[in-house]
C-alpha cells in the first residue's frame, strides 16, 4: 500500500502486527527521449506492484540521486555522494522510530550505490533491524530476462523505454553505436554531453510492449519474494 493511502494511525496499525516497508531510491537525470524521473518512476512502480498483494507500505521514491555525470543536460539533478548518504541515514532512522524493522530499499539507479554501503553501516548501530538492498533491474533473475531479450542493455535505451516513463515526444524507432560506460566516468560533464549527444548510451530505442511487460512481469515477482523471504 502507498504511504500516500495511509495517515499514521493505519501505519501504527499496520507496525502492531508486522514491520516491512519499502523505500524506492531513484534519480533525475536525463534518459535521452524518456522521462527525466524514469529510474524514480520505476522503483517506485516496481515496489508498489511487488508490495500490493502483501499490503506492506511503500514510501514515494526518494527522487534525487547522485548523477554528476549528467549535470551538462538541463533538467538533471544531483545529490553530492555524502548528502545522499545522509539523507538515507536519517530517513532510515524515521522509520525505525515509526515502528519499522524490516527495510526493502527498492533502488533504482545505479549512482545510488553508495545507500547500500550505508545500510550495511546502519546495522552496525541498529542490530535489531534488517535492511536490504535492492538493485531492481539487477537483480539474478531480472537481469537475466533482459540480456536474454537483448544483451544491449544500457542507460536511457529500450531497457528502461516501458509505456510509463515514454513521452509523447519519445522515439519508437532508431538505435546507435554503445558507448563504453567507463569512458564516461572519466569525463567531465560537458565531455560526457559530447560524447553521448542524445544521452543514450547506444543500442535499440524500443522494443515491444510484450517483451517489455515479460521483464516487468519478472522484475515484479523477483522484488516481492524479497519481501516474502527474510
Amino acid at each position: 500500500m502507498r504511504i500516500a493511502d495511509m495517515d499514521w494511525r493505519m501505519v501504527e496499525n499496520w507496525t502492531l502486527h508486522d514491520d516491512r516497508v519499502v523505500l524506492p531510491l531513484g534519480s533525475i537525470e536525463q534518459h535521452a527521449g524518456l522521462s527525466l524521473l524514469t529510474d524514480a518512476i520505476l522503483a517506485e512502480r516496481v515496489a508498489v506492484e511487488a508490495a500490493a498483494p502483501l499490503g506492506v507500505p511503500v514510501y514515494p521514491a526518494l527522487p534525487f540521486g547522485v548523477a554528476p555525470g549528467f549535470q551538462a543536460f538541463p533538467g538533471s539533478i544531483t545529490l553530492r555522494v555524502s548528502t545522499l548518504v545522509e539523507v538515507v541515514r536519517d530517513v532510515l532512522d524515521s522509520l525505525k522510530r515509526g515502528g519499522f524493522r524490516r527495510i526493502l530499499i527498492v533502488n533504482g539507479h545505479a549512482g545510488n550505490i553508495a545507500a547500500g554501503s550505508l545500510a550495511q553501516e546502519w546495522l552496525m548501530d541498529n542490530p535489531d533491524c534488517r535492511v536490504r538492498f535492492h538493485d531492481w533491474w539487477r537483480s539474478p533473475r531480472t537481469w537475466a530476462k533482459v540480456v536474454d531479450t537483448d544483451p544491449d542493455a544500457t542507460h536511457a535505451n529500450w531497457m528502461e523505454n516501458f509505456p510509463f516513463t515514454r513521452l509523447p515526444s519519445t522515439s519508437a524507432a532508431g538505435s546507435k553505436p554503445m558507448i563504453d560506460p567507463n569512458l564516461l566516468r572519466m569525463l567531465p560533464p560537458f565531455e560526457v554531453r559530447q560524447e553521448l549527444e542524445d544521452g543514450s548510451y547506444g543500442g535499440r530505442v524500443q522494443r515491444s510492449d510484450a517483451e517489455m511487460a515479460a521483464i516487468w512481469d519478472v522484475a515484479v515477482d523477483e522484488t516481492r519474494g524479497m519481501l516474502e523471504k527474510w
